[in-house]
């Protein structure tokens, strides 16, 4: 079983954790905010673009972890809706006034929002088992 391990530790890093999360399924009630560590952590289950073929489509549980999270802020996400399911669409870099701090925004479908203040980039993926066959394959309007 060949599990994923990525670190990001610049906005190109971050673009390929970004490509492997793309579609990735999340509940509200599997993300943390620990402000006390400056850390902001999930659990989610990432489609696996890469053995997608037809009908086929996996998916696998993996841990994500932001350090040197200052804040959080949330949009369009029904916090305490533990239950409630998140797609997320991407992740991106906003640079701040000065290097290297900024924002990590994640984007989710239906218009919500997750957006880290950072010190700086300093992110991690890693994947928790096994991949499991999925009915569900994402799709996206052009």
């Amino acid at each position: 079983m060949d599990l994923l391990k990525l670190t990001a530790l610049d906005d190109d890093d971050l673009s390929v954790l970004s490509a492997h999360l793309q579609d990735a399924v999340l509940r509200i009630g599997d993300i943390r905010y620990l402000p006390g560590e400056q850390r902001f952590v999930m659990v989610a289950n990432r489609f696996d673009w890469q053995g997608a073929t037809g009908n086929k489509a996996m998916r696998r549980r993996c841990g994500v972890h932001f350090d040197r999270v200052r804040a959080v802020q949330s949009k369009k996400v029904r916090l305490g809706a533990d239950d409630a399911i998140l797609s997320l669409l991407a992740i991106e870099f906003k640079a701040g006034r000065e290097a290297p701090e900024g924002s990590i925004e994640l984007t989710l479908s239906g218009g919500g929002s997750i957006r880290l203040d950072v010190e700086c980039i300093e992110a991690n993926l890693e994947d928790l088992g096994p991949m499991w066959e999925t009915g569900n394959i994402p799709s996206h309007d052009d």
